[in-house]
């Protein structure tokens, strides 16, 4: 059975209301666009989203929260986008806030099977209320859940037509752990090739782990452009 779909509107079939979905990207870079795109107008509403960041106001996982279709964003830096602000203030979202490395270590450990782990960071703070902490060797421990979505939905430079998937840069740091954590991941590329075609020794999520994947362009926003005189 061929995982190669048409576009983001049929690769998302059996996406429901109040389902998790784990999205990769980091800032504006590797994000799946056109599947939040797609996302968007499905109109599915109530979602749990693990992603590190929420996009900006109009663009990325931004869009989804702009139309209310967000219920809970667990999230390490939310910063940009002031739609997020208005809606939590309000009482309208709930938001985990997760250390960077804890929620990447959560995905991947979602991904690997691993129900939960302890870690040293943010004990003695809000990140630890609610939590068993432990002391092991007279280090005291938090223990962290591991994060696993109905849907993994990732962004990548290329793929073949099995899944076998290749990031490039920064679009390689959260797109990696997030394409294992779903019951079913949705790979977006910017060139889908012939099985074969790639180098084994360059592929970094193996397609084993990916059951649908498509073809789209990418938009490259930047979020800040810094230029000199």
């Amino acid at each position: 059975m061929t995982k190669v779909y048409t576009d983001a509107f049929a690769a998302l079939e059996g996406l429901e209301d109040n389902m998790t979905l784990v999205v990769g990207g980091f800032g504006l870079c590797g994000i799946p666009e056109k599947s939040i795109f797609a996302i968007k107008e499905k109109g599915v509403k109530g979602l749990t989203i693990a992603s590190n960041n929420c996009g900006v106001d109009d663009f990325g996982l931004g869009i989804l929260l702009e139309n209310k279709q967000i219920k809970k964003m667990m999230s390490s830096y939310v910063g940009e986008n002031a739609t997020f602000e208005k809606q939590l203030l309000a009482g309208e979202l709930e938001v985990e806030l997760i250390p960077q490395g804890t929620l990447a270590e959560r995905i991947r450990a979602g991904g690997a099977g691993i129900p939960a782990f302890f870690t040293p960071t943010g004990v003695g703070t809000k990140v630890a209320e609610g939590k068993e902490v432990r002391n092991i060797d007279g280090r005291d421990y938090v223990l962290e859940k591991a994060i696993k979505g109905d849907f993994a939905i990732v962004r990548a430079w290329k793929g073949d037509k099995f899944g076998n998937l290749v990031y490039r840069k920064t679009a390689r740091n959260f797109n990696p752990m997030v394409a294992t954590a779903g019951k079913i991941t949705i790979a977006e590329v910017e060139n889908l090739v012939e099985v074969g075609e790639l180098d084994p020794d360059e592929i970094q999520t193996p397609g084993v782990f990916v059951q649908r994947i498509f073809q789209a362009p990418q938009e490259k926003r930047i979020e800040f452009a810094t230029v000199s005189e």
